[in-house]
């Protein structure tokens, strides 16, 4: 012990570049309240799933919102949509209460949107253009708002989802034809459409000054479209911080498809951080009707999910300028429900990370945490920072001076089964620049 004190004085200050790794959870509450049963991999109940996720070196909760989605069909409720202001408030405080930063998904929609739907919420349908832009500038605000009041402030905001077409192309119903759509090759819509995200931007940098506001696209698979998306936003001096993206490559094409495109964004947008914000690899039932069917290197398993995971890992962190990665519904789960009356969803999710059929968590889970970088593995007090005083908490807790558990999993530096010697080793090794082993 004595060498390892006299170690700590000699460690060196060290600044942690920024990285988030995490999921979106927009239907915890929902499992939670209908009596879900979840268990680690090894089939011991977790019965905190918060803590669960920063036990394994979570950092970052993304959370949906809708205008109204009691507005939704019957057939998009059955698939999750539900999250209103007063859910994604309660949800988002507990979020925040749990240590997580915290990452507000803006639809702008009533029910989903994505590329191929955009629909205007019902109580703005009869809005012209310019009524739009300040109704998008109070919405934002006053849900900004409401989300500071209840403890739930946002660490990042994404103006729109998955809008690399545009957004409030009109309401459910319009004609094809009449949809207000961005499509590269055509300046039509355009200005109308950044319109709307300056308003909203507004409105984050008001209430959320030191928010990252995300500009979210899903393109991976046509660098053309994406550049061009991001070339009309640098032109039209929108204000964001984050290219934001999502990434399934049953979708959007297989991992040298990924890191083609992220060359493409990092060489054109130096000055952006870029950040996976849907990400998701089946684990059983992949569908017949997938773009890319990558099952023959990453087979439909549980072994399948995880190899997927750590090949994907491994490629974002080739690009400098990737800090975030976030699994899309990890938290699906319909083990432990009664089907008939407390189904949360009309089909399962075989993408997430637990098992529907016997609620254990998957491997994949465990292997998310590598995105970081060693250095963040050493943040035990999450201060930002990997120093001495990190150091000095894990001498405490070998000491018996303070508790692991109170620091929410940051404490087994090196992923073990146990906080001690080996772990301050691994942060001095961290420290001073070495390797974490």
């Amino acid at each position: 012990m004595r060498r390892i004190i006299m170690l700590c004085c000699a460690v060196w200050l060290m600044s942690v570049e920024e990285h988030e790794v995490g999921g979106d959870i927009s239907l915890l509450t929902r499992y939670e309240q209908n009596g879900a049963k979840y268990y680690d991999k090894e089939g011991k109940a977790i019965t905190d799933m918060l803590a669960f996720f920063k036990q394994q070196g979570w950092t970052t909760m993304r959370v949906r919102l809708f205008v109204d989605p009691s507005q939704a069909s019957d057939e998009d409720k059955g698939q999750g949509v539900c999250q209103d202001l007063e859910y994604v408030k309660a949800l988002g405080a507990r979020i925040k209460a749990a240590g997580f930063k915290l990452m507000l998904d803006f639809h702008y929609s009533d029910s989903w949107a994505d590329p191929a739907k955009q629909y205007t919420p019902a109580a703005w349908a009869s809005l012209t253009d310019a009524q739009l832009y300040d109704q998008i500038y109070t919405y934002t605000k006053d849900c900004l708002e409401a989300m500071v009041a209840a403890n739930a402030r946002p660490d990042f905001i994404q103006t729109g989802n998955e809008i690399s077409y545009g957004m409030l192309w009109g309401a459910v119903g319009t004609g094809t034809n009449s949809f207000k759509r961005c499509f590269s090759g055509s300046d039509a819509n355009w200005n109308r459409f950044t319109t709307l995200l300056k308003n909203a931007g507004k409105a984050c940098r008001e209430v959320c000054p030191n928010a990252k506001i995300i500009l979210h696209t899903e393109r991976l698979s046509n660098a053309g479209v994406l550049t061009n998306f991001y070339n009309k936003m640098k032109t039209a001096q929108v204000d964001y911080d984050i290219i934001g993206t999502s990434y399934y490559s049953y979708y959007h094409g297989n991992l040298d498809q990924l890191h083609s495109s992220l060359t493409v964004l990092e060489r054109l947008y130096p000055d952006k951080d870029i950040m996976v914000v849907e990400a998701g690899y089946f684990h059983a039932w992949q569908p017949g009707d997938v773009a890319y069917d990558l099952s023959a290197t990453y087979p439909i398993t549980d072994a399948g999910q995880k190899a997927f995971t750590e090949a994907m890992i491994a490629t974002l962190k080739k690009h400098e300028r990737v800090t975030g990665l976030f699994w899309w519904w990890p938290e699906a789960n319909e083990y432990g429900l009664d089907w008939s009356t407390k189904r949360v969803t009309d089909g399962w999710y075989n993408a997430g990370l637990w098992d529907n059929s016997t609620g254990r968590a998957m491997n994949a889970l465990y292997v998310l945490r590598d995105f970081l970088p060693p250095a963040l593995q050493g943040d035990v007090n999450a201060d930002g920072v990997v120093d001495v005083s990190d150091v000095n908490i894990l001498i405490n807790i070998i000491l018996g001076r303070e508790r692991a558990e109170d620091y929410a999993g940051r404490a087994n530096v090196n992923g073990d089964a146990a906080v001690d010697v080996s772990d301050v080793n691994a942060l001095i090794n961290i420290v001073m620049g070495g390797s974490q082993g």
